[in-house]
């Protein structure tokens, strides 16, 4: 694929999602980043950019040009879908990575302009054209696909698990807890916001919250629809997350080796998506891992006959290498249709 001609990307968001996606794609071949539309001053996004990466020397500034070795991306302060003329800088996609524009009619506005296809980087409010989870249901996507989701960094790891385990286990259900750092859109202090528990202080609390995982599971792996609950803790931590899984079993005889030897087989076919770590890991230790779900071989415990309790971290850079792993999987099907 490197032979061919670059995906030409356009980011809408430039957080922390946008500018790990940016950076993971200055340093392939196969993908440029062209536009990126911010609300942010282009000084300012430069310097958060630098702030995070290793070699902050790769970026520099240019006028209202955000360079690296592979390419130029044009900034634009644009908050808004309807806003963004995406068709003057001929993308072939464009990745919604501001988390709040969730709704279809958002992603049309994204399309409207001039975006071929249109992929948010979490779950959709109404329904779209796919989900995409790569590893499990890549195979399913469609060239006709306009408005896609790839889900989320933890809709992500839970599926993959379930996937795998589900494969070699007779799952009756499961019950999800996400151990999740806070996030930019909760308040650092006491403010009051449309929900009594988000009103507070994400650097003081633990903070018990929904998760939209099981609303869509079903869209990708139907076999757990309607089984499987999800919820949600954001801790005060930074980066660094925990699944925390209890499954229920229909063989009492089945024991926690039975699950561990069960991910040390499969990780290998999921190559730099799934690994196990046989350490005992902490929440630094997977900051900086691109990996969608490190399994936690010592995290593995059963309660009772039938309940078995897992552990699996991840972090935000897993989920923006498998949003480009989207855009990568779109394209060559794009290809194909123009080969035909």
């Amino acid at each position: 694929m490197s032979q061919q001609q670059p995906v030409r990307l356009g980011i809408m968001g430039f957080g922390q999602t946008g500018r790990q996606i940016y950076e993971l794609a200055s340093r392939s071949e196969d993908v440029e980043v062209v536009a990126i539309a911010d609300i942010g001053a282009p000084e300012i996004l430069h310097y958060l950019l630098g702030s995070e990466v290793n070699e902050p020397e790769r970026h520099r500034l240019e006028g209202n040009f955000l360079v690296n070795p592979r390419f130029r991306a044009r900034l634009m302060r644009i908050d808004q879908p309807a806003e963004m003329p995406w068709d003057i800088f001929g993308v072939d996609a464009v990745i919604d990575s501001t988390g709040k524009y969730r709704e279809r009619r958002y992603m049309e506005d994204h399309l409207g302009n001039g975006a071929p296809r249109l992929l948010l980087r979490t779950l959709p409010l109404d329904h779209i054209d796919r989900i995409v989870i790569p590893g499990i249901n890549h195979d399913h996507a469609q060239v006709a696909d306009r408005m896609i989701s790839a889900g989320s960094a933890t809709t992500t790891a839970l599926c993959l698990l379930l996937h795998i385990l589900g494969s070699e286990f007779d799952i009756e259900c499961a019950a999800m807890t996400s151990i999740h750092a806070y996030t930019s859109d909760q308040a650092l202090q006491d403010y009051a916001g449309s929900d009594f528990r988000r009103s507070r202080s994400a650097a003081r609390n633990i903070i018990p919250n929904t998760h939209e995982a099981g609303m869509w599971l079903g869209r990708v792996l139907p076999q757990f629809d309607g089984k499987v609950v999800t919820s949600a803790l954001n801790v005060p931590i930074h980066e660094g997350c925990l699944l925390d899984v209890n499954l229920v079993v229909a063989d009492s005889a089945v024991t926690p080796d039975d699950i561990n030897e069960a991910m040390r087989r499969h990780a290998p076919t999921y190559p730099g998506v799934v690994a196990v770590s046989e350490d005992p890991i902490v929440s630094s230790d997977v900051i900086g891992n691109a990996h969608s779900l490190l399994f936690d071989i010592k995290g593995t415990i059963k309660a009772g006959n039938n309940t078995i309790k897992t552990l699996g971290w991840y972090e935000n850079l897993g989920h923006a290498a498998r949003l480009l792993d989207v855009v990568r999987l779109y394209r060559e099907l794009d290809r194909q249709r123009e080969a035909a």
